[in-house]
């Protein structure tokens, strides 16, 4: 609990002080050059997100480039964008490893050659169906982590799951309270984005208390925690 408190104090008083207009939006180096890489890559992204939010939770995204490309692709939810009346689903070409309004991104899931060939084919097809593209609700959801879990859980070769403090990855998109885990191991039990509990191979066990989480992975071990996140083994 402690550390829990630190951390929050931690964030309000580093995260606020921040403004956005001038918050580095520098690439991290963290992906290979788009010219130097003659493969296939997926990378999934996450960093604290922006102000006070990044006390609790962390913004996601996913960036791709098939083999011949010359840029990255980068998809994610950008909750701003409703509020001037444009979809908050975003798919642009971009620098894949961006400064998340001056928050370090980081990588927890990689796929190269020809599994992120199929990832990309299948990402490609479900954006467009995403059913939630023009809302956004910062909690319990449907939000940016909403969005990311949502192309996880339906595109088999991403086998990863958000972290813990990736509050709104539990409003379920094609189910209102049952669907399975993001690695498609188990199954999830979620009252929209409230309330709920999850159970997989891959996962461990996960409950959610108000979008706050709480778990154990057994395969990698770590603790789950919110706010925090993986304390152990990362997810890969």
């Amino acid at each position: 609990m402690k550390l829990l408190i630190i951390t929050t104090t931690l964030f309000l008083f580093t995260g606020c002080a921040t403004d956005w207009r001038t918050a580095s939006k520098e690439s991290a180096n963290l992906s290979p050059k788009p010219n130097e890489l003659k493969e296939s890559i997926v990378q999934v992204f996450v960093a604290r997100a922006y102000s006070w939010r990044g006390a609790f939770a962390v913004h996601p995204w996913i960036s791709w480039k098939s083999k011949d490309d010359t840029e990255y692709t980068v998809t994610q939810v950008v909750g701003w964008r409703t509020r001037r009346g444009l979809p908050a689903v975003v798919m642009m070409q971009d620098i894949p490893d961006r400064k998340w309004y001056g928050a370090d991104p980081k990588i927890i899931y990689e796929l190269r050659g020809a599994k992120a060939d199929a990832a990309i084919k299948r990402i490609k097809e479900l954006i467009p169906t995403y059913k939630y593209a023009n809302d956004y609700t910062v909690w319990p959801g449907p939000n940016s982590n909403t969005y990311i879990a949502h192309l996880i859980r339906e595109t088999d070769e991403l086998e990863v799951e958000l972290p813990p403090h990736a509050i709104g990855k539990d409003w379920l998109v094609d189910s209102y309270f049952i669907d399975k885990t993001a690695s498609g191991t188990g199954f999830q039990v979620s009252l929209f984005g409230v309330l709920g509990f999850e159970i997989g191979l891959y996962e461990g066990i996960e409950i959610n208390i108000l979008g706050l989480n709480f778990g154990i992975d057994f395969i990698r071990p770590a603790l789950k925690l919110p706010m925090i996140g993986r304390l152990g083994f990362d997810d890969q």
